[in-house]
């Protein structure tokens, strides 16, 4: 039956709903918004060795053909460092129904990788939409800029790469000074110098491990908090700094002496080693750590032009063969602890604990006796008028050595084992109390 016409005519004349707009989509920049990295250089640096075979069989370093390489690295999405207020605001868009996009200019492959890993839309260019949100640092036709990052790199995080911290451990080019028993203003000044030069040395270095080793930090417990693992420090900044301190470096070691200058140079040729290969090479890298630390009182004694004790040699090297053990030990016990696998860099295995326990103590052992083996020889008794007073060292070194593994075991002690000798009361105390014996058997 038909429908009559006033019937019709009151539904023309009923309220419409009226149809609402589209929410703005949420455009994110990659690069210098959403990810706190260079995207090019992570790609390069998360398989070096096996991205420089590649460059080799290309032929060639091109712009394009470099874009074309690493397209096809491995990248871990996951790990990678994001712009954790960035991503809030991402998921506040995709709470409120937005559409949330990423726009790159480069490697498209990984930032389509990078959108699908993180739930977003996709990846578009933002001359395809005409009304949306942006955040980025790049000027963007139509967009709403909603926010943007800081670019300056603070003090803080340069200390922090820089590791400033572990120039305590190149305190030991001054034990020559002591050793040997030359306190003039002129050895004094030397020592400090060389201190200087193997402490940008080490930054530099250390600078290079942490690049070569960003997708491995990434994965640790603490060393995920890094300047360059997190983000905080530009990869290409760390890049830059290298040479500059490395240069720096050898520039104060020619103001001492062509001797000092050869033996940092072995120090640094060692570290570039270490970093490449050494440290993935099961107890070669203890070797080589304890060498690191031996060439450092080598610089010393090199540095204020002293004969370098072969007594004092043979000790270092029973002492930091042990303290680098200890340092094994205590990584793999933290890893122990937080349920960790083995460690990917590194060729040890949770189940070789009780192995390095044991030989880090034998290490610790083979020092104390070195150095009862000196204090019985005759060449004592002419660098000291009280030797009698260096037996009481032995007590304190066998407590020094104990105290630092059984903190270990015990999973306390986070640090590098001679840093943490700076941290630890008891441990300062001992260390303290060893000087002022040697001071007062002078």
């Amino acid at each position: 039956m038909e429908q009559p016409q006033w019937q019709h005519d009151l539904l023309e004349l009923e309220p419409q709903p009226v149809p609402t707009a589209a929410p703005r989509a949420l455009v994110l920049e990659l690069e210098g918004a959403l990810l706190r990295s260079d995207l090019l250089l992570e790609a390069l640096l998360c398989e070096p060795g096996h991205m420089l075979g590649r460059l080799r069989a290309a032929g060639s370093w091109r712009k394009d053909k470099l874009l074309h390489l690493v397209e096809g690295a491995r990248l871990d999405y996951a790990s990678l460092p994001y712009e954790q207020d960035v991503l809030n605001l991402a998921l506040a868009a995709r709470a409120q129904g937005r559409k949330v996009y990423v726009t790159a200019s480069r490697l498209r492959h990984h930032a389509e990788g990078i959108a699908a890993h993180l739930g977003f839309d996709g990846v578009v260019a933002t001359a395809d939409l005409d009304d949306f949100d942006y955040v980025g640092h790049r000027d963007a036709p139509g967009a709403d800029r909603k926010a943007g990052l800081k670019t300056s790199v603070g003090l803080k995080v340069w200390v922090n790469a820089l590791r400033v911290y572990q120039y305590a451990k190149n305190t030991l080019v001054f034990v020559p000074l002591v050793t040997a028993h030359q306190m003039s203003l002129s050895a004094l000044g030397a020592a400090l110098l060389a201190f200087l030069a193997f402490s940008a040395c080490a930054s530099g270095a250390y600078l290079m491990n942490d690049l070569l080793d960003l997708a491995a930090d990434r994965q640790h417990p603490t060393k995920r908090h890094r300047a360059l693992a997190a983000g905080d420090l530009p990869i290409a900044s760390a890049l830059l700094a290298i040479p500059v301190l490395w240069l720096g470096a050898f520039a104060a070691s020619l103001c001492i002496s062509g001797v000092f200058t050869a033996v940092l140079a072995a120090y640094l040729a060692t570290t570039i080693a270490y970093s490449l290969l050494l440290k993935r090479k099961m107890l070669l890298d203890v070797v080589t750590l304890a060498g690191l630390y031996t060439l450092r009182i080598v610089g010393g004694a090199a540095g204020i032009g002293v004969v370098l004790s072969e007594w004092l040699l043979m000790f270092s090297l029973f002492v930091f063969t042990s303290l680098a053990l200890i340092k094994r030990f205590s990584e793999l016990t933290l890893r122990q602890g937080a349920g960790l696998s083995d460690p990917a860099n590194r060729d040890y295995r949770i189940g070789d604990l009780q192995v390095i326990a044991a030989m880090a103590a034998a290490s610790g052992m083979n020092a104390v006796i070195v150095f009862s083996l000196y204090v019985s020889s005759s060449a004592v008794m002419t660098l000291y008028s009280r030797p009698w007073m260096l037996w009481l060292l032995n007590p304190l070194l066998l407590y020094w050595f104990g105290r630092a593994l059984m903190m270990a075991h015990r999973r306390e002690m986070p640090d590098d084992p001679i840093l943490y000798t700076f941290r630890d009361n008891a441990s300062r105390i001992t260390v303290m109390a060893m000087i002022c014996i040697m001071l007062a058997a002078i």
